[in-house]
């Protein structure tokens, strides 16, 4: 490693491309097997679609908004885009067509990538809400039109010659099955071109702009220099090195922090090889084919492993998870969410090495992780290289550091109430012991986190639920689960009305119905909420939507402690009262 950091993402990629050239850096699935991208190629990609966007009228500074599922594409075009100078704006492939369109509003986009027709339709019905000189390509042919008008196409692989790829097996994958570029346009060639780019970039260069709830459930566009990110996986790959000759097998979506930075760019800094894995579904099949050596998930991925040996009777078995991903594993790396006591004892118990990080996109985002030679269960480790960490008067964890963002896009207000004379409010309580390792305890703020590391903003959820006249009050549940439920207090009045057992008149004069009459649990009853929950939560992401709901027959009071005098939740009362309902919603016995 230099002694002097790369001061952008592009001259620590154009180090990598300058070391490694031929070799191969990416395997992508292409049917059933991995087609390799050398350094090389992937360069030439990189400035090919460099000049693409340029055409395009893309200039520095200018927000260029991506969104697509993982693919070579999208690493390319995150390359393509900063060394430009302009700020790369990934939007999540899960959001509803509303919210895509008001973060390309909120940025100011100039560019949007789409990958292809399930993206391009999302869009097509607000078309006339987009900005009128705003360019759209698809990585894919796609026949959706917006406005009337096509989307063209951009392939930011295409400078890479595509000859029927050989599958690529571990001992091969630094070399074989390797492409010829495709004939470089005149001028520039592409390591003149990163050269040239990373000559004009500094470290406190805008890099990109990443959505995320923060604190207050409002999406907030996180601005984190070059320097935020190169710092930030230095830092990481100190804490447990990687190796050259690893093969890392991804599969977490790069439009997250910690698969851009754990996943992107630390393979970058350390030449070692990624491969991408087209489906979660398929990962396992994948680590039996190419037998990684590292991989990063979140624990509901981690559990999933559990449960299938569990159910194949197999769990205890020794050796058996290293079989189960392929042999070769010398480290999993688990974030997003935090990783239960018992599957962390699992991992040691089957002597397959697993450390847990913490950490936000705010800061880049890795925070503390325990190191390989030095895990201890239940704690997120140390900070890493360069971070300061402090737990406040209230228990709330506070970071400092070269790795915290630049603020919140046009939002000063909101920057000001989480930074405060340098220091982070993480809006997490934790604790530090002697040794300076952190645990954490809780989340100040109201934020769910599910399983699968997504931050879900609950009240603008269940803001939505109480529009409908049949839901008198609602709360989402879901921290730490595979999925979102609801506890819901019907207006029986309302329902009944809805099921022709009174009229709206006798709704109105606030006629009492008992929720027994009307068999809460009854198949009509169901039937009417599902299809209320689904209309109400239509324009929200996958991962927002309310998989199971359960009708509850009281409503919660400021008697019973279940709500403050200005009628908020009381959360942790309401799951302390509910607690049977809520350990049905995920089929488990209750505490």
């Amino acid at each position: 490693m230099p002694t002097e950091p790369p001061a952008s993402l592009v001259a620590l990629f154009c180090d990598r491309a300058r070391q490694s050239g031929s070799q191969v850096a990416l395997l992508e699935k292409r049917g059933d097997d991995f087609a390799p991208l050398t350094w090389n190629e992937l360069a030439e990609c990189v400035r090919a679609t460099a000049v693409a966007l340029t055409d395009l009228g893309v200039h520095p500074g200018d927000r260029v908004v991506q969104i697509s599922e993982n693919r070579g594409a999208w690493i390319v075009a995150d390359l393509a885009i900063v060394a430009l100078g302009a700020v790369h704006v990934p939007l999540h492939a899960t959001l509803a067509g509303p919210q895509i369109v008001a973060q390309i509003a909120d940025c100011g986009a100039r560019v949007v990538l789409l990958s292809g027709e399930e993206q391009a339709a999302k869009l097509a019905p607000l078309a006339t809400n987009l900005p009128l000189d705003l360019q759209l390509r698809s990585y894919e042919a796609c026949e959706t039109r917006l406005a009337g008008n096509p989307i063209e196409r951009l392939d930011p692989l295409a400078a890479s010659v595509s000859t029927p790829a050989e599958p690529v097996l571990p001992a091969e994958s630094g070399g074989r099955g390797s492409r010829r570029a495709a004939p470089a346009e005149p001028a520039p060639p592409a390591d003149s071109f990163l050269e040239d780019a990373a000559a004009r970039l500094s470290p406190d260069d805008l890099a990109t702009i990443l959505y995320t709830s923060g604190t207050t459930g409002e999406p907030k566009g996180v601005m984190l220099s070059h320097g935020n990110l190169v710092g930030n996986t230095l830092a990481t790959l100190e804490a447990f090195a990687q190796r050259s000759d690893d093969l890392r097998l991804n599969f977490l979506p790069f439009s997250h922090i910690f698969a851009r930075t754990c996943d992107i760019y630390t393979w970058i800094a350390s030449g070692a090889t990624l491969a991408m894995s087209a489906r979660r579904e398929e990962v396992i099949a994948d680590c039996q084919q190419l037998q990684p050596t590292l991989i990063n998930g979140v624990p509901y991925f981690f559990d999933k492993l559990y449960r299938a040996l569990d159910q194949a009777g197999s769990a205890e078995r020794p050796g058996a998870l290293a079989g189960l991903l392929g042999g070769r594993l010398r480290m999993a790396c688990s974030g997003g969410a935090a990783l239960p006591v018992a599957l962390a004892e699992w991992f040691a118990r089957q002597q397959v090495p697993h450390i847990e990080g913490y950490g936000l996109t705010e800061t880049s985002p890795v925070i503390s992780c325990c190191r390989p030679d030095a895990v201890r269960i239940g704690t997120v480790g140390p900070p890493i290289q360069g971070v300061e960490v402090r737990i406040a008067d209230d228990g709330e964890v506070l970071t400092r550091g070269p790795y915290v963002m630049q603020g919140y896009y046009n939002n000063p207000a909101a920057t000001a109430e989480v930074i405060r004379d340098g220091w982070l409010s993480t809006g997490d309580l934790g604790t530090l012991d002697a040794d300076g390792y952190l645990t954490i305890t809780g989340r100040k703020k109201e934020i769910l986190v599910t399983a699968a590391g997504k931050n879900i903003a609950p009240v603008a959820i269940e803001a939505l639920l109480t529009e409908d006249p049949l839901i008198e009050q609602a709360m989402i549940v879901g921290d730490g689960r595979n999925y979102l439920a609801a506890l819901l207090v019907p207006s029986t009045a309302a329902l009944a009305a809805a099921l022709g057992h009174a009229s709206q008149a006798d709704a109105a004069e606030g006629a009492a119905t008992e929720s027994a009459a009307l068999d809460l649990h009854g198949d009509a009853v169901r039937q009417l909420y599902e299809q209320r929950i689904a209309a109400r939560l239509a324009d929200l992401a996958r991962e927002e939507q309310v998989r199971r709901f359960v009708l509850l027959p009281r409503p919660w009071t400021i008697a019973a402690g279940e709500l403050t005098p200005t009628l908020k939740l009381r959360r942790s009362v309401i799951l302390e009262h509910f607690a049977d309902e809520v350990a049905a919603l995920y089929d488990e016995p209750s505490a």
